[in-house]
């Protein structure tokens, strides 16, 4: 789970709860004046209330939740919060394991203009153009590579010729 606390998004945050492939499970978009753990907050809460994720165990977030969110988390869902921390000594950008997963997730979303900025007056609708993205691309995999145009039939007659 994260934030999109490093990305050119002004006035929001964006905090995303995504499985192994980095598909999204839950999404929640609000005012950038609410601190990372209590938005995480809300999206524990919006995960346990879907419901759908009885196998669910093992949560990986980054530094920005650290603290009694670890405790909150057990208590309200039984799910065992960890949290990924780089080394201080690090500069610049290091690839941590399992955080990366949702930093790719937030790398195919910001490829979409729509979500490349905040455009939306309302939370909800932020929330749902995510939904919408993660969709198309999730539909763009299902399909083949090379789909098949359908034949111009208006030239056919050319051809025949």
């Amino acid at each position: 789970m994260a934030t999109t606390r490093g990305k050119k998004i002004s006035g929001i945050k964006r905090h995303l709860l995504v499985d192994t492939l980095g598909l999204v499970l839950v999404v929640v978009v609000h005012a950038a004046n609410i601190q990372d753990r209590d938005g995480a907050k809300l999206v524990f809460e919006r995960a346990r209330v879907k419901g759908g994720w009885l196998r669910l165990e093992r949560l990986w977030a980054d530094g920005g939740y650290a603290g009694q969110l670890v405790g909150w988390v057990w208590e309200l869902c039984r799910w065992v919060l960890e949290i990924v921390k780089r080394t201080d000594d690090t500069k610049g950008f290091k690839l941590l394991p399992k955080r990366w997963v949702v930093e790719r997730t937030f790398g195919w979303l910001v490829q979409y203009r729509r979500l490349s900025k905040h455009y939306e007056y309302w939370e909800q609708t932020g929330e749902a153009m995510i939904h919408v993205a993660m969709t198309h691309l999730m539909l763009r995999r299902l399909a083949p590579a090379k789909t098949r145009r359908p034949r111009d039939l208006t030239n056919e007659h050319k051809l025949a010729a």
